[in-house]
């Protein structure tokens, strides 16, 4: 080996590890998630609100990503695009959310909801919307941060226009 090359050698190598633990860069698979990038509005480290104190968490896209996972597999066949199917029709949208007793507007009160379920004027826990208690706290977290994202910023999401459809959705013929 030259003495120029071994001079240089670890000078590439820091190089190389350098480029290969951009740890605040998103990954492939969330920047392929359109609607987390796009419709969420989120490509690297976002700041949600986590607690009502003002309090705010960071955010990965991964995160979000495995939030908007958990939404579709647990809770999407009752809250299409943030709209509530079963009764009460109370979307998920940021002014109803805002709106509850206590307001779920932050990640601690959708997580504290997704534990407890409790009634919009928080006076009896609901039976119609599943505990997931079973979810670990940072999957729990990450639904949360997804719910609050797409409440902020998700066009349609919770809206009357969507509101609107639900009445009309049919079940097919037996």
């Amino acid at each position: 080996m030259s003495s120029t090359f071994r001079h240089w050698l670890p000078v590439m190598l820091l190089c190389l590890s350098l480029c290969a633990c951009g740890g605040a860069r998103p990954s492939a698979d969330s920047l392929r998630d359109k609607y987390v990038s796009v419709n969420l509005q989120v490509t690297g480290p976002v700041d949600i609100p986590s607690d009502d104190q003002g309090g705010l968490k960071t955010f990965t896209p991964e995160q979000l990503v495995e939030g908007k996972k958990l939404f579709e597999s647990n809770c999407q066949n009752c809250h299409v695009g943030g709209v509530t199917t079963p009764n009460p029709k109370i979307s998920l949208n940021l002014i109803k959310l805002q709106g509850a007793t206590p307001p779920r507007d932050n990640v601690a009160a959708i997580v504290k909801f997704i534990r407890k379920p409790m009634s919009y004027d928080g006076t009896e826990e609901v039976y119609n919307c599943r505990k997931t208690d079973w979810l670990k706290d940072k999957e729990a977290e990450n639904l949360g941060a997804f719910v609050v994202r797409a409440a902020q910023r998700a066009k349609a999401w919770g809206t009357a226009r969507l509101e609107s459809n639900q009445d009309s959705i049919t079940l097919p013929p037996k």
